[in-house]
Formats: structure tokens, C-alpha cells, sequence
């Protein structure tokens, strides 16, 4: 197992017609870490934006890595331009930060909780992102209900 950083240079390609971003990692996922599929990971652009996320297999020939309209604002690039490419492979259980009400709303329903906990992290942080983003607070109560009755009804994600 190599612990040390993937480097690379990459051009920063735009998904189709929409605003979104990847680069191509130039290298084989196969040979690096013993994966065909998606490859968690950890990564660091132009030595400054940090990222957590994954090398996945779109329809393309190598694994991409998606770079969020966020890391592209924060290092002031967009599509055409070179960025370099640092990553590791992210063996850390990845957690999804829980509000105390959120939280309560689950012991009040520990069926509901057994079913959370066995989700994806990423179904897991949608849920818990969407309660969050509720500006009015009788938003976020019906939309914890809601999440309640969702993942009892075998709902994976939002």
C-alpha cells in the first residue's frame, strides 16, 4: 500500500453542458489501490483547497474526480485551466455531524435510527442537509418528521 501523495497536473474539463467539473486521474486505480470501482479519497488542489470525495468511473475511459463549484471558486480556476493534484487514498470512516435535535428525533425512533446508520454516508448527509437547510424552524420540525417516515418507508436519500 502506497501512503505516499499521488501527484499530478491536470486540465480542469467541463461536464458536459453543465456547471460542473472534473479532472481525469491519469493513473490506475487498479494498480494503485487494488479497486476497479469508485475510490475514496482525499485530495489537495494547487497546494491549498483541500477536498473530500472520490475517484469515480463515469463513462469515460479513467476514474475522474469531481471538483466542486466551491474549490473552483476557491482557487479562482475554471474550465481549460491546469491544476495540480495531490491525493491519498481516505481510509477514514467518513461521519456525518449530527444536531442534538436531529439526534432526539432518532432515539424517539430507533427503527428509523437502526435504518440511518446502515445508509451510505453521502444518503446520510443529504438527509441531515436538507433538515439543515431549513430556514424557519417549523420547516426543519416537518422536515425531521418527514425524514422519520421516509427512511421507514425505505427512502435511501432525499
Amino acid at each position: 500500500m502506497n501512503s505516499q501523495p499521488i501527484l499530478f497536473k491536470a486540465m480542469i474539463q467541463q461536464n458536459g453542458e453543465m456547471n460542473a467539473a472534473f479532472v481525469e486521474f491519469p493513473f490506475s486505480t487498479e494498480e494503485l489501490f487494488s479497486k476497479k470501482g469508485q475510490v475514496k479519497i482525499k485530495a489537495v488542489f494547487d497546494e491549498k483547497v483541500e477536498y473530500r470525495g472520490s475517484l469515480t468511473k463515469m463513462k469515460s475511459d479513467c476514474h475522474i474526480l469531481g471538483l466542486t463549484q466551491e474549490v473552483r471558486k476557491q482557487l479562482g480556476k475554471t474550465f481549460g485551466d491546469e491544476v495540480s493534484v495531490s491525493l491519498i487514498e481516505d481510509k477514514e470512516e467518513r461521519m456525518v455531524e449530527i444536531a442534538d435535535d436531529i439526534a432526539s428525533v432518532f432515539d424517539e425512533n430507533p427503527e428509523a435510527k437502526t435504518l440511518f446508520d446502515k445508509m451510505s454516508y453521502t444518503h446520510k448527509k443529504e438527509y441531515i442537509r436538507w433538515i439543515e437547510e431549513a430556514k424557519k424552524p417549523e420547516t426543519r420540525e416537518n422536515r425531521k418528521t418527514k425524514m422519520i417516515l421516509m427512511i421507514l418507508d425505505g427512502k435511501k436519500g432525499i
